[in-house]
């Protein structure tokens, strides 16, 4: 099932790459290469179609960190596997500021199920923070989804 199709903050990612701002900066993921040829991309295809097209877990998880970045709740949403997506997502805090995304692993049980360890490195308030996470994925209908993930 395809989201409806709205304008939304990925919209105007979209559109900013577009014309030259967003596009030009390396990926807040972490990839080396720039926005537009990477998690950029894949935000404007769903800003404009709907359509999620992750190529694997690791690009939907580089993906999704990139979207909590740019505040792109829509998109956190719709890549969210609908068993465990929460109703709602709050915007990030005001001051919060990601630093880093380092991927450590990337693994595939079969053909529809892969995980991604990553860290995750921000400051809110002053205050450095660390998330590590082991995530699970699953691909629905050939879509790839975030289901869950374990948190040290």
């Amino acid at each position: 099932m395809k989201p409806e199709k709205t304008k939304t903050a990925a919209t105007s990612v979209a559109n900013s790459a577009a014309t030259g701002g967003i596009a030009a900066t390396p990926c807040p993921c972490g990839s080396g290469r720039g926005y537009d040829a990477c998690c950029g991309a894949l935000h404007r295809t769903f800003a404009e179609t709907g359509a999620l097209t992750a190529p694997d877990a690791q690009a939907l998880m580089r993906s999704r960190y990139t979207a909590y970045t740019l505040d792109l709740i829509d998109y956190l949403l719709a890549t969210w596997h609908p068993d465990t997506r929460p109703e709602t997502l709050e915007r990030g805090e005001r001051d919060l500021k990601w630093l880093g995304l380092e991927v450590r692993r990337h693994s595939r049980q079969d053909a529809d199920h892969e995980t991604v360890e990553f860290v995750a490195r921000s400051k809110v308030g002053g205050r450095a923070h660390r998330m590590h996470e082991i995530s699970r994925f699953v691909r629905v209908h050939g879509a790839w989804l975030y289901l869950d993930g374990q948190i040290d």
